[in-house]
């Protein structure tokens, strides 16, 4: 990620989440007979836990000293964090993503862990499509990993990184729904520099690849909001030249995904922002 873009119960019901917490054990342990973990017994007889740790460190490393991307240890990672999202995903019942985010939160590698996040998202769809949002630390690379399958049976279905897609704008990355029938949403990169600079792009994962649906500009002064079924983004549509940093004109656009299609349902002018008091 590119550091200049800076969001009364009974007794048997009472212990379901120790069951579930169990279940989800269970799940993780069975991981130990991934391709991850094979491979890290096989080369250096680490943890896999550690092992990942490390690999996240030197990607991070790597793209903040201008290195070359090491795509065989990005895919060693992303192995392990799909061995932990399929585990999750095929526990009977519903998903325990709190439980699985929790989870993920004990891979971070730095701390505070600044730039570096794992979670997983429930997308729309029926049945339900999830993906995995992978920030691999600041000035690392990021990904989005796609999980689909009949109850029991979910497996990775579709990826966006910068190894598949070479245009992709992988600094900061975010993820937000926009349907709750289809499995839709917007990836948010940027927006850590000090006038929110942010790019935003529009997905559709049709059950087999993730289709892009649009793609934004670099906005500067940019800001977002889901609703139900859409997609509301602000931005400065008008920069003064002569003070590149001051917006003239901000613009309010209202997008959603209509009949298979995404589209600008409205857009409006906003007032500029007021100059920060001194």
């Amino acid at each position: 990620m590119n550091s200049i873009f800076s969001y009364d119960q009974g007794t048997r019901p009472a212990a379901r989440p120790e069951m579930a917490g169990i279940a989800l054990f269970v799940g993780f342990v069975i991981i130990g007979a991934g391709p991850f973990a094979a491979w890290v017994q096989a080369q250096s007889g680490n943890d896999p836990t550690t092992e990942f740790k490390r690999i996240s460190e030197e990607l991070s490393a790597a793209r903040q000293g201008g290195g070359d991307e090491n795509g065989a240890e990005m895919e060693k990672a992303l192995t392990y964090l799909d061995s932990i999202a399929v585990s999750v995903l095929n526990v009977p019942a519903n998903p325990a993503l709190d439980q699985a985010n929790r989870r993920l939160a004990g891979l971070v590698s730095h701390t505070p862990p600044v730039g570096e996040n794992y979670r997983l998202v429930k997308l729309g769809g029926t049945p339900a499509a999830y993906a995995m949002v992978i920030n691999f630390g600041l000035g690392g690379p990021a990904a989005v990993r796609i999980y689909a399958g009949a109850a029991g049976q979910y497996a990775l279905a579709a990826k966006i990184d910068h190894i598949v897609q070479k245009d992709f704008f992988d600094s900061d990355l975010e993820l937000v729904t926009v349907s709750n029938s289809e499995p839709v949403f917007v990836t948010v990169s940027g927006r850590t520099d000090d006038l929110s600079t942010g790019m935003f792009s529009a997905w559709q994962f049709d059950g087999h690849r993730v289709v892009a649906l649009w793609n934004s500009d670099l906005l500067q002064q940019s800001s977002y909001e889901a609703e139900e079924n859409g997609f509301r983004l602000a931005y400065c549509s008008e920069v003064d030249e002569d003070h590149p940093s001051q917006c003239l004109k901000m613009t309010r656009d209202l997008y959603r995904f209509q009949a298979g299609e995404w589209k600008r349902m409205e857009t409006a002018d906003l007032p500029p922002p007021k100059p920060a008091g001194k």
